[in-house]
């Protein structure tokens, strides 16, 4: 099998980048400004004070204290520091049913109620119904609600076809906040799921304010189903241990990397399975039914508020559906698998695939986090 490796961008020395890592005291808040490595601790304790101060791009040089950063060992998980999820105390949010493709597959869940032997079946009659022909359609507008009126009237009306085509979107937590594991570890699929597969995302960074500072990759892993079944099991199915993927680090907007550069971001999944199996596909940011401000729009306003930042899953271009252990029965991940979700700009994340009860568990949360740097007497004042 291939060795799939973490991997920054190619041009990751002429960017910035935000970043977390464990240290020999405790984790470190870190910056890449142009390939010079900064550490961000000292200043501001964690990666959420630091992104939600004014000028996060200016707190690099003014703030942070130069370090000599092994970036090769580090990504490797090699040397003195270890990789972790780029984020800390941000929310970690995320949207569902952003794109026609994978609207589709939530639709196909429900009308199965979660058996996978019935999805080939469902999905023909579903796009025999509806069409493949609905990402043109913009969410809230009056053709999308004159479709949700025919299909009301035909039976046919969804609540996943509600959040995709109607005017609210859905925005669910994904994990809560440090849980997440980073690019090189293990990702967590309970055991008692039989269909189940990565999501891959492009993952905005936002300041409490409603900022989007820059953008990342992230695995919303999900058990199709156990979310099939019902949806009010949304939970079940996606907040699990280690079942929450960020990273390696969030790309920082600057001169050369704005959000038109996530617009127009491919993301391309690939699976390689210890049974010699292997997937690849590619979907674009840019193909989303609603644009990443709206929805940043509808997660933080008037009545909704972060005060320590979030992170924001903009929901998968694509579900994989290629059949794998039997025909028409689609695609469900094996122990072993590795899972590379990569795109130009912002680098590659790479987990292999672990019940969630083998994962290592998550015990290292908000209070060992605050105890830490108390210990250490960070931030500096």
């Amino acid at each position: 099998m291939t060795t799939l490796s973490t991997a920054l961008p190619e041009d990751w020395r002429d960017g910035h980048f935000a970043l977390r890592a464990e240290g020999p005291d405790g984790p470190m808040a870190l910056a890449l400004a142009r390939g010079a490595a900064f550490d961000m601790t000292p200043a501001f304790g964690t990666v959420s004070a630091w992104l939600n101060s004014d000028q996060p791009l200016e707190a690099i040089p003014a703030r942070g204290a130069p370090i000599a950063l092994d970036i090769p060992g580090l990504l490797a998980g090699e040397g003195p520091h270890r990789l972790l999820a780029p984020f800390d105390l941000q929310a970690l949010k995320a949207c569902g049913v952003t794109y026609a493709r994978s609207m589709l597959e939530r639709v196909i869940e429900e009308r199965c109620r979660g058996d996978a032997s019935q999805a080939e079946a469902v999905r023909a009659e579903v796009r025999g119904i509806i069409g493949d022909d609905i990402a043109s359609l913009r969410p809230g507008s009056p053709e999308a609600m004159a479709l949700k009126e025919n299909l009301v009237a035909r039976g046919w009306w969804s609540q996943y076809l509600e959040v995709g085509i109607g005017p609210d979107a859905e925005i669910f937590t994904k994990a809560q906040p440090l849980s997440a594991v980073p690019s090189g570890a293990r990702v967590g699929i309970h055991p008692g799921s039989s269909w189940n597969n990565p999501e891959p995302e492009a993952v905005l960074a936002i300041d409490a304010r409603g900022r989007i500072l820059g953008a990342t990759l992230g695995n919303d892993v999900n058990l199709r189903d156990v979310e099939g079944r019902s949806a009010l099991l949304l939970g079940r199915a996606k907040d699990n241990n280690a079942a929450c993927a960020l990273g390696p680090a969030i790309r920082l907007f600057d001169e050369g990397f704005t959000l038109e550069d996530v617009r127009a971001a491919g993301i391309t999944l690939t699976i390689e399975g210890p049974d010699g199996f292997r997937l690849e596909e590619s979907g674009r940011v840019g193909a989303i039914s609603r644009d990443p401000t709206e929805i940043v729009d509808q997660l933080i306003n008037p009545h909704h508020q972060y005060p320590d930042g979030a992170a924001l899953f903009l929901g998968t271009p694509f579900s994989p559906a290629a059949d794998r252990d039997a025909p028409g029965m689609g695609f469900t991940h094996h122990v072993g698998d590795v899972v590379r979700i990569a795109s130009p700009r912002l680098g590659a994340l790479v987990n292999t695939v672990d019940r969630t009860d083998a994962c290592p568990p998550w015990r290292f949360g908000i209070g060992a986090l605050m105890a830490n740097l108390v210990k250490r007497g960070l931030p500096h004042a």
